[in-house]
Parts: structure tokens; C-alpha cells; sequence
């Protein structure tokens, strides 16, 4: 059992920038990789970001890479999502997930937060 709630949400004009967060609690040993995913309406859920709890390697969507950085405090439990240069394009509901390792369905979600870009 894993536990995710995300933070950090909220609107902000083309250009500016917020930071999300990711409390994870429960049997976070079990899970290795943690992503960042998000959905607008209408559209399908889509990968973000990723990162290993244990290296911190890190992976990102190519309409993300150069903008957002994606991280995680290993005492705090948390991860973070730092979103610079936004875009309108990037309103969606942010979810965190984690999964065991690369390569596996991610089994845990929290409940989304919101990221609202005006042009």
C-alpha cells in the first residue's frame, strides 16, 4: 500500500512557473520509480516525468525536457516537479505514480492537482 498526494498546483500566466509536489507514504520501499503523468480534457493521460528513488536518474517527455525538472527528497518521501516556461499547453490535471521499476504499469496514483496556464 502506497500513498501519493500531490500539491503545488494552481493558475499561472504563459512563462511563469510553479512547483509540484508529491507526498508519498505507506510502503514506498516497494516502490522504486516514481513519474509524474497528466490529462487535459479530452486528451489521453501522458507521461511527464520519472525518477528512480535510488540513483535519481531521471527520464522526461520530450515536450517537457528543457522546462521541467523533476527530483525527490529521499528522507522527506517526496517528489517534486518544477515547471518553468509554461506553456497553455501544460493545463492538465498533474498526477504522481509510482511503480516497482522501469518497465512496469505504475499501481499506485494520487488524486491529481490541478495546473490551469493562461495565455
Amino acid at each position: 500500500q502506497v500513498q501519493l498526494v500531490e500539491s503545488g498546483g494552481g493558475l499561472v500566466q504563459a512563462g511563469g512557473s510553479l512547483r509540484l509536489s508529491c507526498a508519498a507514504s505507506g510502503r514506498t520501499f516497494s516502490s522504486n520509480v516514481m513519474g509524474w503523468f497528466r490529462q487535459a480534457p479530452g486528451k489521453e493521460r501522458e507521461f511527464v516525468a520519472a525518477i528512480n528513488w535510488s540513483d535519481g536518474n531521471q527520464e522526461y517527455a520530450a515536450s517537457v525536457t528543457g522546462r521541467f525538472t523533476i527530483s525527490r527528497d529521499n528522507a522527506k518521501n517526496t517528489v517534486y516537479l518544477q515547471m518553468n516556461s509554461l506553456k497553455p499547453e501544460d493545463t492538465a490535471i498533474y498526477y504522481c505514480a509510482c511503480a516497482a521499476r522501469r518497465g512496469v504499469e505504475y499501481g499506485y496514483w494520487g488524486q491529481g492537482t490541478q495546473v490551469t496556464v493562461s495565455s
